[in-house]
């Protein structure tokens, strides 16, 4: 008996622990017996009687409270959780993950009541989903932080992040946050057409909160009638929709009219009549009636901000850029090694947003003229097409070269990892070539246009760092014969750069958002490659 009381901590007159184990085992069977459900709601959620809310009201209201079992003898450190204080097990369960809870809860009925304390839900809302408000003034409403983690933030916490609505060719950035009691859709809007420096502009498309302890609320922000009943719904990993309940809430009473009139307001920041161009009329009147027609019931689907690497050009991003009479535009910048790539994040009938709108061959840097020669478009034509022939050339040896190697290696059977080695080769070769282009390059260097090159902003700086070749997409109306013509790519700063689009004659000025986007991080290089493929491939 002796040594079954020095095993278990406890003396002779307390009884003996394994003898009673049986007997607390057949009594908090229910207890003990584990569920299937990992929900945080029920975290806790045990019982709700008079004595577990004693407990919780104590722990948060500092009191002490009484031991779970009797005090240790002195000078011995303490054999089981259940032997600390209650307020050091709030400290010690609030650092937890606040999914971890669950089955923390199902241990035994003492943690299930420690785990009504709202003290650790307040702090699981901090320190995951970064709600700094003061959420004591939830008990006003009868709504504990409890069912704020777990009725709002854990429950939609898969939403949270960056997507693109499925809104044909035109695209969107949708970025979905936790804003105080809140989550919130939010659209981002690129400034009016053509001032790419602005800040980027946003509204509301949609927001879910708890107002009672059932269930949290999903409303509509479209329109101009405020918040109605709406509803979303996760249609699988990476993918969500959201319906409106009441879609009147959109109408105005001027009809389509009133309605376009105050769309092109908001897109552009202009009356019909100021836009004097024919062809720019006619797209913006197209846009409206294509993308009206949704009434916010849509499709989203996760993007991923592009990884970075210590050896890239600039900072990876997402940048608005000028497209003609199309206004601005979301691109995302993405480096592949030795290519860049800007893909479209909206788009617009000619291309589709998720298609690649310029890849720039970071491998072959060019090297303007003075800039009086650098106003000859003709001069600037030549040297690009030069570049242009060198890369034709080069693929078609190294197209020659794999073919000699695969005859090589099916002959003399060839281990695969010694041509492996030579591809390693050629790329570190490349990669070798841009780092002393860039080395070579000046600090700065004067740009100007070429004369006859056409710019939405004439607002473009006048000094650049390096120029590479590059191929944008161009294509007809529906996405119709695209093809990739070449041009030329201007790095200004870490901020901004251009493309000359040389058949076209026209010059695209990109500008960075500078905006802190949360959940938006890939979680590996590959998950961000499918995810470009993805888009892509629905853009087509």
């Amino acid at each position: 008996m002796a040594v079954c009381a020095r095993l278990c901590g406890v003396g002779p007159a307390r009884g003996c622990r394994r003898r009673g184990a049986a007997r607390e085992q057949r009594r908090g069977a229910a207890d003990s017996e584990p569920d299937t459900d990992t929900d945080p709601e029920e975290a806790g959620g045990g019982g709700g009687g008079t004595e577990d809310e004693e407990v919780a009201e104590r722990i948060e209201g500092g009191r002490p409270l009484p031991p779970a079992i009797e005090a240790s003898p002195a000078g011995r450190a303490p054999l089981s959780l259940l032997e600390l204080p209650p307020e050091l097990l709030v400290q010690i369960f609030g650092s937890l993950p606040g999914t971890d809870l669950p089955n923390l809860a199902r241990v035994c009925t003492t943690f299930r009541r420690i785990l009504r304390t709202d003290t650790i839900w307040r702090r699981r809302c901090r320190e995951e989903y970064g709600v700094c408000e003061n959420l004591r003034k939830l008990e006003i409403t009868g709504v504990s932080c409890r069912d704020v983690y777990a009725k709002l933030l854990h429950r939609y916490r898969h939403i949270l992040g960056l997507w693109q609505p499925d809104i044909g060719p035109y695209g969107g950035l949708l970025n979905v946050v936790v804003d105080g009691l809140f989550i919130i859709g939010w659209m981002y809007l690129p400034p009016h057409d053509p001032h790419v420096d602005d800040p980027m502009r946003f509204k509301p498309l949609f927001r879910i909160h708890l107002m009672e302890r059932k269930c949290a609320t999903v409303e509509c922000m479209y329109g101009h009638k405020g918040p109605h009943n709406g509803h979303i719904q996760i249609v699988k990993k990476d993918e969500f929709s959201t319906k409106c309940n009441q879609t009147d809430h959109h109408r105005m009473s001027g009809g389509r009219q009133e309605e376009f009139r105050t769309w092109l307001r908001e897109e552009w920041g202009r009356t019909l009549e100021d836009i004097f161009h024919e062809h720019m009329q006619e797209l913006i009147l197209m846009k409206f009636i294509y993308t009206s027609q949704y009434d916010n019931c849509l499709t989203y689907r996760r993007i991923y901000l592009p990884p970075s690497s210590p050896d890239d050009l600039i900072q990876p991003g997402l940048f608005k850029g000028t497209y003609g009479s199309h206004g601005l535009e979301i691109v995302m910048l993405s480096f592949h090694g030795k290519k860049a790539k800007g893909t479209k994040i909206t788009g617009d009938p000619n291309i589709p947003a998720g298609q690649q709108t310029v890849e720039i061959d970071l491998a072959h840097p060019l090297q303007l003229p003075d800039i009086e020669n650098l106003r000859d478009f003709s001069e600037l034509s030549r040297i690009v097409l030069e570049v242009q022939e060198q890369v034709r050339r080069e693929e078609q040896e190294r197209e020659q070269r794999q073919e000699e190697e695969e005859h090589s290696q099916q002959a003399s059977s060839q281990p695969a990892s010694s041509l492996g080695g030579e591809a390693a080769e050629g790329e570190e070769t490349a990669a070798g070539a841009e780092g002393t282009a860039q080395d070579k390059a000046p600090a700065s260097q004067p740009f100007v246009l070429p004369m006859g090159v056409i710019s939405r902003n004439e607002d473009y700086p006048r000094t650049c760092r390096i120029c590479f070749y590059g191929t944008g997409l161009i294509a007809g109306h529906g996405f119709t014969s695209p093809e990739r013509t070449p041009g030329v790519f201007v790095l200004f700063d870490d901020d901004r750069f251009g493309f000359i689009w040389l058949e076209l004659k026209s010059f695209s000025l990109y500008s960075r958002i500078k905006v802190s986007f949360q959940n938006a991080q890939a979680p590996s290089r590959e998950a961000f490659d499918e995810m470009l493929k993805n888009i892509q491939s629905l853009a087509t």
